[in-house]
């Protein structure tokens, strides 16, 4: 007997799949803070982290590096990893393509860049919108977009400043 998992879509609706129809999906997360202020990305449903899956052959510090540039248009370096979360969802604009994933948040340095959406994929350009930066105060008071919260990762941070 196959076990089952609750996976949520992309509104947060819990959908029951059997771990057999679930696919790997290694992602990477940004966090990145300047002047008291974090890097986010606004969607229709609330807030995420710069960040995605990880391309075959790519480590996850290259992931991290590589999304956050085309999430937002700008460039970090020196990732660290900070922590690592797991989720269970459905793909946005499927209804039968469910996935597990491993997601590991490194905290980046700022290096520049202007925001931008031009290295959106489609379905990013369906449901993304602009990136901001967001000050830190208001962490608490936002919706988070995915059926995992980072704000605790990001909390971490901020109390050792």
């Amino acid at each position: 007997m196959s076990k089952t998992v609750i996976a949520l879509d992309f509104d947060g609706s819990p959908h029951k799949v059997e771990t057999s129809k679930l696919v790997w999906r290694p992602s990477a997360y940004g966090i990145v803070i300047k002047d008291d202020k974090i890097l986010l990305l606004k969607q229709t449903n609330g807030y995420d982290l710069p960040g995605g899956g990880m391309n075959m052959g790519e480590i996850p510090e290259e992931t991290v590096i590589r999304e956050v540039k085309e999430e937002t248009g700008l460039t970090v370096k020196n990732p660290k990893l900070l922590a690592v979360g797991n989720s269970f969802y459905l793909a946005y604009g499927t209804t039968d393509k469910f996935h597990q994933a491993i997601m590991l948040y490194y905290t980046c340095e700022y290096v520049g860049g202007e925001l931008s959406t031009a290295g959106f994929d489609e379905a990013e350009q369906e449901y993304g919108v602009a990136p901001q930066w967001l000050p830190t105060e208001e962490l608490n008071f936002i919706k988070i977009g995915t059926g995992a919260d980072f704000r605790p990762f990001i909390k971490t941070i901020l109390e050792k400043k």
